[in-house]
């Protein structure tokens, strides 16, 4: 019975031990990795325009003035399009100019992507990579354009 004691306290100790191995193993959670936005450039109907990392459609709110984000005031708007951030220096692809990427800070602390001075946004419904259906469309008392890598409105 002694014996059969002891190899279970061993079996449990060394299950334990696995566990804790195994935790210390596993990879971070994506709260706590980095991850600094990527801007690319993509050919579309309507010439080469700014797109996210994944290949979305980046979008430019013609209410905003320079370095301000002004639909993260407006009901409902963040919802539909929701700001580009980033939680480091967002990077350049091919193509898109590092000197006119920056970024500002939203009011609850995190870190809106802008290019040559403006805010850029996603469109939430958006299904396909660089679609373009939706660039002019007015909302939230502005115009959504696509952003072409001078930092230009394309409409």
């Amino acid at each position: 019975m002694k014996r059969m004691h002891v190899l279970l306290t061993a079996l449990f100790i060394g299950a334990a031990g696995a566990g804790t191995t195994a935790s210390a193993q596993a990879p971070p959670t994506a709260a706590h990795a980095a991850r600094a936005a990527k801007v690319q450039l993509r050919r579309t109907s309507l010439g080469k325009i700014l797109v996210s990392a994944s290949g979305f459609t980046l979008y430019r709110f013609t209410r905003d003035p320079r370095n301000k984000d002004t639909c993260v005031m407006i009901s409902e708007c963040p919802q539909t399009w929701p700001a580009l951030t980033t939680s480091a220096r967002p990077i350049a692809g091919a193509g898109v100019k590092s000197s006119l990427l920056s970024t500002i800070t939203l009011p609850d602390g995190r870190k809106q992507v802008t290019y040559a001075g403006h805010p850029l946004y996603l469109y939430a419904s958006a299904s396909e990579r660089a679609e373009t259906s939706y660039v002019g469309v007015r909302n939230f008392g502005g115009a959504w354009d696509a952003v072409n890598a001078a930092g230009k409105l394309v409409k």
